[in-house]
């Protein structure tokens, strides 16, 4: 059998990105901090035919990533694809300014985003050299590529993520072990609209990206959703 992984798994992208493997057969372990959320898209997809287990995480505890991980590893006997794509909480989560920016506030959203994706390529990706196969994937919104001053210290913490997906992408083409890196960069909003001027999109738009990625276009380093449903690259 063949699985995917999906680190911020949410009832929005994380369920669409499920339901497009699940339905190419794959099995879903979903990881994510909150419990009951999990449960409730492991009941949804398996009411779907979908084989889902749930593997609570917070991707700030990279000890307790880590474990799940390797606990979805012998669920599923692998990990063959890793999608990273956890979210912050509104209410939680500060938005800051360029100027306004202080070292702590782009500090916890390095820890969120890109230490938390290197934590989770480091449980993975051993077994996937060792396969000669395997899928990372890194979400991100389009700020990493297109930065908007009115969410600075994200946008600088999800550029950090892109760039080094994308230098992972290089560094694992070049050395031919048939593993694919690429992030998604995504300019809109899901669901709903929660920056003035950014458009939303549903899920199921997206999802796809990451099949075409996983199949048909590994030689990509990175492709971005534009509203209308495109994707396109960008190195």
């Amino acid at each position: 059998m063949t699985s995917i992984a999906i680190i911020g798994a949410d009832p929005q992208l994380g369920l669409a990105i499920a339901r497009t493997f699940g339905a190419q057969g794959f099995d879903v372990a979903l990881i994510s901090r909150d419990r009951e959320k999990l449960d409730g898209i492991v009941g949804k997809l398996g009411a779907e035919g979908i084989t889902a287990a749930a593997f609570p995480a917070n991707v700030l505890d990279r000890a307790g990533l880590t474990q799940a991980l390797q606990d979805a590893a012998t669920r599923f006997g692998g990990i063959d694809v890793l999608e990273y794509s956890p979210v912050g909480q509104f209410g939680v989560t500060t938005l800051t300014s360029p100027a306004g920016t202080e070292p702590s506030d782009v500090e916890f959203e390095m820890n969120f985003q890109l230490y938390g994706a290197i934590a989770a390529t480091q449980a993975a990706l051993p077994a996937m050299r060792e396969a000669g196969a395997g899928t990372l994937l890194y979400t991100t919104g389009a700020g990493s590529i297109w930065p908007d001053p009115r969410v600075a210290n994200v946008h600088a913490a999800a550029a950090a993520l892109r760039n080094w997906a994308m230098n992972l992408h290089k560094g694992l083409a070049d050395a031919g072990t048939g593993i694919q890196a690429a992030h998604v960069g995504i300019d809109a909003s899901i669901g709903v609209s929660v920056i003035p001027g950014v458009e939303a999109v549903q899920p199921e738009e997206i999802s796809p990206l990451y099949w075409d990625l996983h199949t048909t276009r590994r030689d990509e380093a990175e492709l971005v959703f534009k509203v209308g449903g495109e994707g396109f690259p960008r190195g």
